[in-house]
């Protein structure tokens, strides 16, 4: 697929961002009810749930300062139709992105503070995205202390390695996440 040039550096934008892992800030719910009730508010024929998961959502937990919110739709297609035009001209970036480096594809915002730094990762989503697995690995790590430190120390060392490649951290990241989400999913079930 071929993308054009205003897409390609938007994404390398976004991509060496700095990485800054920082202590847990009790003010990372409250972020996160304050985004969800507006997204609710704004969208409420649209918007169905949403959580807040990643390490922002494990109590204790240091991590980047940027509330990852899982909000399911109603439809995508609604969803590029009304709610992307909307939050862009609120100054949200918009990505149309794959689930993990393929398809399906779904809707993905980064909302910044008045200074540019960002403050949430919003991942619109249909209620059978596999991205719903992400629950299963936060309440898998409030539940488990002693897991939520290894994983902790895995964004620390991953944070030295690749303090400008978001890419390369998240991916590093990956098969811990995909194996314990797994592991968490099997006790459920």
């Amino acid at each position: 697929m071929k993308i054009s040039k205003t897409l390609e550096k938007r994404i390398n934008k976004a991509i060496g961002e700095r990485i800054e892992i920082i202590p847990y800030d009790l003010s990372w719910p409250k972020s996160f009810k304050n985004e969800a009730d507006f997204l609710k508010r704004k969208f409420p024929k649209i918007i169905k749930r949403i959580e807040h998961f990643g390490s922002t959502a494990v109590p204790g937990m240091r991590a980047k300062p940027i509330v990852d919110m899982l909000v399911e739709v109603s439809s995508l297609k609604e969803t590029k139709k009304i709610i992307v035009p909307d939050l862009k001209s609120l100054g949200y970036d918009y990505f149309w992105r794959p689930v993990v480096d393929k398809p399906p594809m779904y809707a993905w915002f980064i909302k910044r503070d008045s200074a540019g730094v960002r403050t949430h990762h919003i991942h619109m989503v249909e209620a059978k995205s596999s991205l719903w697995d992400r629950i299963y690995f936060r309440d898998y790590l409030r539940k488990n202390k002693k897991e939520a430190r290894l994983y902790e120390k895995l964004k620390l060392d991953l944070e030295k390695q690749y303090p400008n490649d978001r890419e390369k951290y998240t991916s590093a990241k990956t098969k811990y996440i995909v194996n314990l989400t797994n592991k968490a999913k099997r006790l459920i079930i």
